[in-house]
């Protein structure tokens, strides 16, 4: 690889430690920097760190009026 197309490539910031690294299908880690932070997301989404938010008062008995958008009285 030639010095100017190293310096077209894009470049991004690590979603775990902000580190700038290089988005291209030779950075195996993409979009992180490193195996160590790969390992650390997985690990949140693991230990359930990330979580998807959902209505509290949601019916699981009727997952079609949870669809509609009502919820249940209580």
């Amino acid at each position: 690889m030639s010095d100017s197309s190293a310096s077209l490539q894009r470049k991004v910031k690590c979603p775990q430690c902000g580190k700038e690294t290089v988005f291209a299908p030779d950075n195996k880690f993409r979009p992180f920097c490193s195996e160590r932070c790969r390992l650390i997301d997985l690990g949140d989404w693991a230990s359930e760190a990330y979580k998807i938010p959902t209505r509290e008062n949601a019916s699981v008995q009727d997952p079609e009026a949870y669809q509609r958008g009502e919820e249940e009285d209580t």
